[in-house]
């Protein structure tokens, strides 16, 4: 039975970003891309809105990239039927950055819209930066809304799935972007101590690890399916 690798994005929300990732899975992975509206929500409503759509006549492997990190995880707490594994991608269990809890009261004041695309590009994709990675960086800005974007940036601020992370027995991987500007490190190790059927495998690339490094990336989810199937 063909096994659908069900892939929530990252902050923007859209799916789209998920082009290069799905283009390098091929015909012989099945991929359903969950959008998220662009309404200003916290992390259970996601999790409710993607428990709602999730595969059910079918084994399946949740990908949570970024943003969605946390809300694959309390997914797979939930042990839903069919699921098989579970993969973060340049995500993070708890807050990923304490500094953005400080800043949780000032987020409304700057339109992420109006931030210097060099910094935008700089933070998100580095040295891996091209023409079309940018576009569709800028593609990603203009796509949400400034209220939806902070109410996923108090999200983040205020997350912690640490003990629903400790319930899972399910097969769990976490791809770590060496190059991460976001994400620390110490989210990856974190998840390790947590995880218990979990492991850490490092890719070079940055934030934008799915879509500056996708054919790599497509190998480890391609693996981790093998594997879990």
């Amino acid at each position: 039975m063909p096994r659908t690798v069900v892939l929530l994005p990252g902050l923007d929300g859209t799916g789209e970003q998920f082009a290069p990732l799905v283009d390098a899975l091929g015909p012989n992975v099945s991929t359903q891309v969950v959008r998220y509206p662009d309404t200003p929500m916290d992390y259970e409503a996601h999790r409710q809105l993607v428990s709602s759509i999730l595969p059910r006549d079918q084994p399946y492997v949740i990908l949570g990239e970024s943003f969605s990190g946390p809300i694959a995880i309390s997914l797979a707490a939930k042990s839903p039927r069919g699921l098989l594994g579970c993969i973060l991608c340049a995500s993070f269990v708890r807050t990923p950055r304490e500094a953005l809890r400080l800043a949780v009261p000032f987020l409304g004041a700057i339109s992420h819209q109006r931030l210097p695309s060099a910094l935008s590009d700089y933070l998100v994709i580095g040295r891996f930066a091209t023409p079309a990675l940018q576009q569709m960086q800028r593609d990603a800005q203009r796509s949400v809304s400034p209220a939806t974007l902070v109410a996923r940036l108090r999200a983040i601020a205020c997350v912690n799935v640490s003990d629903q992370l400790r319930s899972i027995a399910l097969p769990m991987l976490y791809m770590r972007a060496t190059e991460d500007r976001l994400v620390p490190r110490s989210a990856s190790q974190y998840f390790s101590r947590l995880a218990r059927a979990g492991r850490v495998v490092d890719l070079e690339g940055p934030h934008f690890l799915l879509q500056a490094r996708p054919r790599e990336a497509a190998a480890e989810v391609q693996k981790f399916v093998r594997e879990v199937g």
